[in-house]
């Protein structure tokens, strides 16, 4: 998942400020929420929100809000280590036939919509149908949706229907889909074009959610998309938003509920199973999302009793952390520390269709890896992250099926290297100073920082000067961070960071961002290579092991030879606690906890 995704919010007209939502009916088969509406959470982002539609957006800040308003088939177990499928919506892990092609899932019944206006005062229950419109949203080239990934080539006849919406100009959601039927009220049937192992956990990632169709077409804006009026099945409702700055969200007094009864994989958590055992989930009645980008403000913030979680970026870890521990003068105050090896990677990447630095000549792979032998990852983790990170090379992180923990990158970090590498595909120093391209014609480059946060430029700085130790010439063109993840999934940026989080725990959640056909979705370097898309087509054949395992490798060199990206590291995520929040743990997947914690009334 994009940990920094975001779509502008003029383009879809949306309200600055919604009034809360009100229940005004019960559908009467639902236990009543047992969430306290004294029990209030407070919580930062450290980006902007994009919107709460399913189908249009990816960031993970996003992703958070998503996870508490839609209910997907499948979620994962909160304690479990490793990550472990469970059911959510759905009744059981699916049925797979013997080929590996069909997957039969059958829904809990009982499940229901929050009321809304558009359902005409009647109770609106979760179907089968539900899912099988939710899924086609994520294919409507129409909508262009950035998930279109997750299910793109793989359902059955589906490619069909797509063909035929972009020679009409319209995706027809009542056409038959082979491979995506719903033979009664709570069964739904898709058929694969290949077998997928990983197809399962791609039904527990956050696009998945289901939506009401007659929501989506009455509230839908331009674009097709509903991004601030969201509705579904699960334990949040969005009760007040302004974009950019505040997230309220209300516990659905309606919401189903669940008891807390997870085991303890780590012995660590087993004062959290203590703690939590046999509560009548959610306790959390409000959760109050607050958008605070400067790291050193929320840290203010967090230390005035102003936020109850805080995930700890930028110089963050070192004011607060000693040898990966919490320092004792917090310890004191009761403050708790979550700590994991996130499943995440940080990456710069070139822009393979910009003229500057794309493209497969030996010229242009000579220019990037130039510039990734000029800058050194160790630097970026020591300055800009503080030493909170481990240095990666393979392009999948450490704990994530698929890692190669012996892997050696091939692209050293050498400025004399590096500079013999441009003398030798001629790109020369003129009398300014600066090289230019072999045709004599200027290099320039434009590096996009990722946000106007003091760390975004400061990495600017740090990459400048490392390309000017090789008399190449760079300047940043910041531009609102709206903007520029726009340009970026329509190929228009030139050099950039990027990072990712597992949406699921499988190294083809990584492998996936530099395949040919996810370019404009999550393949933000636009890289298209046929041996590589091969191996990665053929890697989805197979399961995790030896056989996989040697494709990813062959996958890697092949990024490392043509230099679309250069892997910097995979991040330690640290969340401090506040003493009266209980049965906190940082998940390595789920994106959002509260919905499984506790926390002592504020006196």
């Amino acid at each position: 998942m994009k940990q920094n995704f975001k779509i502008s919010l003029q383009q879809y007209g949306m309200a600055v400020l919604l009034g809360t939502i009100s229940i005004g009916i019960s559908n009467g088969t639902m236990a009543k929420s047992p969430a306290d509406p004294n029990k209030v959470l407070r919580y930062a982002f450290p980006v902007a929100e994009t919107g709460f539609d399913p189908a249009a957006v990816q960031d993970l800040y996003s992703a958070h809000v998503l996870y508490s308003i839609f209910d997907t088939l499948y979620t994962y177990d909160y304690l479990a280590s490793p990550a472990k499928l469970v059911p959510n919506a759905a009744a059981a892990l699916p049925e797979v036939s013997a080929d590996g092609l069909t997957y039969t899932i059958h829904l809990k019944k009982g499940i229901y919509f929050s009321p809304d206006p558009v359902f005409k005062g009647k109770p609106r229950e979760l179907t089968a149908a539900d899912y099988a419109y939710s899924f086609k949203r994520l294919l409507d080239p129409q909508l262009h949706s950035p998930s279109s990934w997750l299910f793109e080539g793989r359902i059955a006849g589906m490619d069909s229907a797509i063909q035929q919406a972009n020679k009409t100009g319209k995706f027809n959601y009542d056409q038959p889909i082979a491979g995506l039927q719903t033979p009664d009220r709570y069964t739904l049937v898709i058929r694969l074009t290949e077998p997928n192992h990983n197809f399962p956990m791609l039904l527990a990632h956050q696009p998945t959610g289901a939506v009401a169709r007659e929501v989506i077409e009455h509230y839908r804006d331009k674009a097709g998309f509903v991004m601030g009026h969201p509705i579904g099945t699960g334990p949040y409702l969005l009760s007040r938003w302004t974009p950019a700055s505040r997230i309220i969200l209300k516990a659905n007094p309606d919401y189903r509920g669940f008891v807390w009864d997870f085991k303890a994989s780590n012995p660590d958590d087993q004062k959290i199973v203590q703690q939590m055992q046999g509560k009548k989930m959610p306790q959390i009645g409000v959760v109050d999302i607050q958008v605070i980008e400067e790291a050193q403000s929320g840290w203010l913030s967090f230390q005035k009793d102003g936020l109850d979680l805080l995930t700890l970026t930028g110089d963050l870890p070192a004011q607060a952390l000693k040898d990966s521990k919490l320092k004792a003068e917090f310890e004191q105050k009761g403050i708790q520390l979550s700590r994991i090896s996130d499943p995440s990677i940080d990456y710069l990447y070139w822009n393979m269709q910009n003229p500057m630095v794309g493209g497969l000549s030996k010229e242009k792979i000579a220019l990037r890896r130039a510039m990734a032998m000029a800058h050194s990852p160790e630097k970026d983790i020591q300055i800009l992250m503080k030493g909170d990170a481990k240095r990666l090379q393979f392009p999948i992180p450490y704990g994530v099926a698929g890692h190669d923990p012996d892997y050696k990158g091939s692209v050293p970090y050498s400025v004399k290297a590096a500079n013999l590498l441009l003398d030798r595909y001629h790109y020369k120093i003129g009398a300014d100073g600066w090289r230019s391209l072999p045709n004599g014609k200027p290099l320039l480059i434009e590096f996009m920082p990722s946000s106007n946060s003091a760390r975004s430029m400061q990495m600017a700085e740090l990459l400048k000067k490392d390309l000017a130790s090789i008399k190449v010439n760079m300047v940043s063109k910041p531009v609102p961070f709206a903007e520029g993840l726009k340009a970026e999934k329509q190929c228009k940026t030139m050099f950039k960071g990027s990072a990712w989080i597992a949406d699921y725990p499988d190294g083809d959640n990584f492998m996936q961002l530099f395949y040919g056909k996810n370019v404009n979705a999550t393949n933000n370097s636009c890289f298209k290579l046929p041996e590589y898309d091969r191996l990665y087509e053929h890697s989805l054949k197979l399961s995790n092991g030896p056989e996989r395992d040697q494709l990813y490798r062959k996958m890697a060199r092949l990024l490392e030879f043509y230099s679309p990206v250069q892997m910097i590291s995979s991040r330690y995520r640290n969340v401090l606690i506040q003493p009266r929040v209980i049965g906190y743990k940082k998940h390595p997947i789920l994106p959002a906890e509260w919905m499984y914690i506790d926390i002592e009334e504020r006196k």
